[in-house]
């Protein structure tokens, strides 16, 4: 299995930044790929991004130039830089995994982004 914890959420005004975290464990071998999606309230969880162990990367159009997704060295920890955040921008994050081992993909419990115009 594939344990995955997010941190970095918060409050901030619109055009401020934020960076999220993802820290995996357990079955980290087996992850061929992360990504980040969001939930807004009475709306369908939707990608945000996503990157690949192999490094490929890809955007919604709607954070492209604004979000960076980027991994550490060992490619058990994923962020998201978010820059220039707008009020649409408010959802609750989730990080994901896919593994080489499990059929279902793995979710971290979320955490809330707000901006405020």
């Amino acid at each position: 299995q594939v344990q995955l914890v997010e941190s970095g959420g918060g409050l901030v005004q619109a055009g401020g930044s934020l960076r999220l975290s993802c820290a995996a464990s357990g079955s980290t071998v087996s992850i061929n790929a992360m990504g980040w999606y969001r939930q807004a309230p009475g709306k369908q969880r939707e990608l945000v991004a996503g990157i690949t162990r192999g490094g490929a990367t890809n955007y919604a159009d709607s954070v492209k130039g604004r979000f960076t997704i980027s991994r550490d060295n060992a490619g058990n920890t994923v962020y998201l830089q978010m820059n220039n955040l707008k009020p649409e921008d408010t959802a609750v994050y989730y990080c994901n995994a896919h593994s080489t081992w499990y059929a279902s993909a793995f979710w971290g419990q979320g955490t809330q982004v707000t901006v405020s115009s």
